[in-house]
């Protein structure tokens, strides 16, 4: 969505910004494949840097990242009638649903949102599905095994995240392609909405559909209810206070987006790393009891999200440069995330890093509370795939294209051929008949 901010034609003084220093650049098939050397100049050479093609302010050093993450206003999306002011009408059903996610807000309105939501998703209540998310991701390893080679994307980095969330919202897991399809859609607009105006037909088609899906669903639950995420959103009371239809509606959209978008390019980044590195991946195969580290030094080294933007609350001095009121701040984790300041050898890929606090799942009251979950899908993905998938290799000649999105990165496929292998499915059903998350009457947990 377009910021509303005022950008004073100071705001670059004294210095000039250097061109070849904006995050637009990574428009570019080459930089997107390995943006790390952009953000390693910015964070040597101008880590609080005037983007005039942005017309945002970039941080990339760790404690800079920090700082805008934990103090700085998330309030960023206009609202219907501001963007009518603007000659903006069109995009009004866009908005009506961004400002009613937690994603956007700040306290107190953000607190009683997570209030009301995050309990769904503590730490406590995700481990216990542990062994279902095993199971699904078992039957998704076993349809590919005999046959020798895969896409990642495909067949395992998209399905289990979409049949976990649609298991965690309490809808039909059949549903989860239409979930996937819409997830992609809206993460696209969130990462790219200002580079691609030829979109808006389809995000505004998307957002009607979602919004629809999900009002019938509530309609449903309150005639017979159906455990999950959505009916604890509509039961869910706090003092008193509960949650409006719209509000629900528009945080079961940011939570299906969240649950399925990052987690998907985790596993991806994740293996392609591996692959990449294959001391290390030999190393982990012969000790999974390194998975959990692993996998946050997968989340350090190639994060999902790479960068989240902000408003400066009040006129704010940062590295002698002065961020005035309401101007946009992009906090770029990814950079953060190879701060050799904060990490010892950043670019290098190592398991078993210890002190691994990155940033890739934000940090303060923004820290995504999906985390626990996106952690464990990882794991059991990563962990299955070391076991199951014999002399695993990037399939020969195959290329490997980054999705187009400047926010959410992920490849759009990853070929992989291994060993073939022929045994018994755990399961008789398909990944989508056993519903380990929501018992024999197919329901999620509270």
């Amino acid at each position: 969505m377009p910021t509303l901010k005022s950008v004073p034609s100071s705001a670059t003084s004294p210095h000039q910004s250097d061109s070849s220093l904006s995050l637009f650049g990574l428009l570019n098939p080459e930089i997107l494949a390995n943006p790390y050397p952009l953000f390693a100049r910015l964070r040597q050479e101008d880590p609080v840097h005037w983007d005039p093609y942005l017309h945002a302010w970039v941080v990339t050093r760790y404690a800079d990242v920090v700082t805008v993450l934990y103090g700085f206003s998330a309030d960023r999306t206009p609202t219907p009638d501001q963007l009518a002011a603007l000659g903006l009408e069109r995009l009004s059903p866009i908005a009506r649903v961004m400002v009613k996610q937690m994603l956007f807000m700040d306290p107190p309105d953000h607190t009683r949102l997570r209030g009301l939501a995050s309990y769904a998703f503590t730490p406590r209540r995700v481990e216990v599905l542990r062994e279902h998310i095993g199971e699904i991701t078992d039957r998704l390893l076993a349809e590919m095994e005999p046959r020798g080679e895969a896409d990642i994307i495909r067949d395992l980095a998209e399905p289990l995240p979409a049949i976990v969330t649609a298991e965690m919202l309490g809808v039909p897991v059949d549903d989860h392609h239409l979930l996937k399809g819409w997830s992609a859609d809206f993460a696209e607009m969130l990462g790219n909405f200002q580079h691609n105006p030829d979109r808006i037909a389809r995000v505004l088609k998307t957002v009607e559909e979602m919004t629809g899906y999900f009002r019938e669903r509530i309609a449903e639950m309150r005639i017979h209810p159906r455990e999950g995420f959505i009916h604890s959103l509509l039961t869910a009371e706090m003092d008193g206070d509960r949650l409006s239809d719209e509000e629900v509606v528009a945080n079961s959209i940011v939570t299906m987006v969240g649950g399925q978008e990052t987690t998907t390019n985790l596993i991806g980044n994740g293996l392609l790393t591996l692959l990449r590195h294959p001391e290390e991946f030999a190393r982990l195969r012969g000790d999974l009891s390194l998975i959990p580290s692993a996998v946050e030094e997968m989340l350090r080294f190639e994060p999902p999200s790479q960068h989240t933007a902000r408003l400066a609350p009040h006129d704010t001095e940062l590295h002698g440069r002065l961020i005035q009121k309401r101007q946009a701040v992009i906090a770029v984790m990814a950079a953060g995330n190879r701060d050799p300041e904060r990490f010892a050898e950043p670019d290098r890929f190592d398991i078993s890093r210890p002190d691994n606090r990155h940033l890739a799942f934000g940090w303060a009251a923004h820290f995504c509370f999906g985390a626990p979950l996106a952690r464990i899908e990882g794991q059991a993905a990563i962990e299955a795939i070391c076991r199951r998938l014999h002399n695993v290799r990037l399939a020969d000649d195959a290329p490997l294209t980054w999705r187009t999105n400047l926010g959410l990165r992920g490849l759009t496929s990853l070929p992989v051929e291994f060993d073939p292998v022929n045994r018994a499915h755990p399961s008789e059903h398909s990944p989508l008949k056993s519903s380990g998350l929501s018992g024999s009457s197919g329901r999620a947990p509270a």
